[in-house]
């Protein structure tokens, strides 16, 4: 199974268990946007697209897997969502003021998404991707990257990875440069309260475990919780999860 179609097999769970995302790094993707209306772009279960109609602006979702896009509708019933891909976006030129993506924008294949994201963009309008990532600066959160291996916590997971996963994404170079502006990132603070199990849950719906055969996936998340279990930070009930919410964003030119 691809990893980028792997979320579906476990749709609920992700949409009860995944982060929201930081207000003030929503407010701060859109800062420039030209108008009101946004695209969540691999909208998920609508994690993000939650976060942008509590913001008070006119939100459309795409969403390219069905199961993810079903959950979508049974949590966003008012929100419009449309199947499709950063690769074939289903919306008119010139539609939108503003694309975001949630966990998703590592997913596609800016080559063709470039021009597709710019094409429905107006001028002037934003493409920002946002991430929630664990902030590795704290020692036990850096000692459970070791322990969860990349599968669980991989590229983009934490602060430091992001920062250097993130910053040539949409840099001059790459295929959407004469479409785009240099970009720029920010991170905002966003804890989370989590158990033990939640923790697990949660680490149990990223794309690297979703695929483990079943004997390693145990076997990992195991040893997630036994290391839980023996901090003093995460045995006694419900703790605060150390995180932020990454922002990368870009300007379309007006060219």
């Amino acid at each position: 199974m691809m990893l980028s179609l792997s979320f579906g097999s476990e749709a609920s769970a992700y949409a009860r268990h995944r982060p929201d995302y930081a207000q003030a790094a929503a407010r701060w993707a859109l800062e420039f946007a030209p108008g009101s209306r946004v695209l969540d772009l691999g909208a998920g279960t609508g994690k993000l697209s939650a976060m942008l109609v509590a913001l008070g602006v006119d939100v459309v979702a795409v969403e390219p897997d069905p199961a993810m896009l079903a959950e979508l509708g049974r949590e966003l019933p008012t929100v419009r969502a449309l199947p499709g891909s950063a690769e074939a976006v289903p919306l008119p030129d010139a539609s939108v003021d503003a694309v975001l993506a949630g966990n998703a924008l590592h997913w596609f294949d800016m080559a063709v998404a470039g021009p597709e994201i710019a094409r429905v963009l107006t001028p002037g309008g934003i493409l920002a991707g946002l991430w929630n990532v664990l902030d590795d600066r704290v020692d036990w959160v850096a000692a459970l990257e070791k322990v969860s291996g990349s599968a669980a916590i991989g590229p983009r997971d934490t602060l430091s990875s992001w920062r250097a996963a993130t910053a040539g994404l949409l840099n001059p170079g790459n295929e959407i440069v004469d479409r785009f502006g240099a970009s720029e990132q920010a991170e905002f603070p966003h804890g989370q309260r989590r158990s033990a199990d939640s923790l697990v849950a949660t680490l149990a719906t990223r794309a690297g475990v979703l695929v483990m055969p079943e004997p390693e996936r145990t076997a990992t998340l195991h040893e997630i919780r036994e290391f839980l279990a023996g901090r003093s930070e995460t045995s006694a009930g419900d703790f605060t999860l150390p995180m932020l919410t990454g922002v990368l964003r870009a300007r379309r030119l007006r060219r």
